[in-house]
């Protein structure tokens, strides 16, 4: 009874802490039915390394964090389970999964090729406004790097991306790419201050978007798939 006791312990968050650390989050998200926003808290919660692999998490506990009861809570975690980000343990709560190396290469794989396409996609449908707005983010990215804000750096670089996704005017492509991006972007944070600063990033984002501006979307699309080749390898070093 003792050990259970202890394990339970072990088990169980800070609630205040957790409330705190979330705020932003809970702000943010405007979805009123309760397991649609319980399911997007937790998604940017764990894709933003709020909450951390590693640790068994009660679902009172996180209901209380959310201010709902349990039963929308258990809705979301098995859509979340479902795709592959959280484990239920009969009885005790859920397990945050780990980014595992094999994995992580099989969603660049996947995403290499369809960002690639989006950007072959996104040459013929971008206007100047738009690819002006990408080279502003570019300036963002390169200042945030040499403010070594390198948090502000990885939310521009998945903006700059997902831009380029919107911009090919395909739903179905960018609902794939969606369901993958965001254990890359969890990928990313843990690796980040492992890696060297990301200048190379920035100058394969103006490659980019240089073949885009002159109406090359055969080059487009060879530079993002060598840009995500590139980023795959390097953060799958650090992992």
């Amino acid at each position: 009874m003792k050990e259970q006791h202890t394990k339970n312990a072990e088990s169980s968050i800070n609630i205040q802490k957790v409330k705190q650390d979330l705020e932003p989050i809970l702000m943010n998200v405007t979805e009123r039915k309760l397991p649609q926003r319980a399911y997007q808290i937790l998604r940017l919660a764990i894709r933003n390394l709020k909450l951390l692999p590693g640790k068994t998490i009660l679902e009172r506990e996180i209901a209380e964090v959310l201010g709902m009861s349990r039963t929308p809570v258990r809705e979301a975690l098995i859509r979340l389970q479902t795709e592959g980000v959280v484990n239920l343990i009969p009885r005790k709560g859920f397990e945050i999964e780990p980014i595992e190396a094999k994995d992580l290469r099989e969603i660049y794989e996947v995403v290499e090729m369809l960002e690639g396409l989006a950007a072959k996609l996104s040459t013929h449908t971008i206007n100047d406004e738009e690819l002006n707005e990408l080279e502003t983010l570019i300036e963002q990215q390169e200042q945030a790097i040499n403010e070594n804000d390198l948090s502000e750096w990885a939310r521009l670089d998945n903006l700059f991306h997902f831009k380029i996704i919107g911009y090919a005017e395909n739903n179905r492509l960018s609902n794939v790419i969606e369901v993958h991006a965001d254990q890359l972007y969890r990928a990313r944070l843990i690796t980040i201050n492992k890696r060297p600063l990301p200048f190379q990033s920035i100058v394969e984002h103006r490659a980019i978007v240089a073949c885009m501006r002159a109406s090359d979307g055969e080059a487009a699309q060879v530079s993002m798939q060598s840009h995500r080749k590139r980023a795959r390898n390097e953060i799958l070093k650090f992992l």
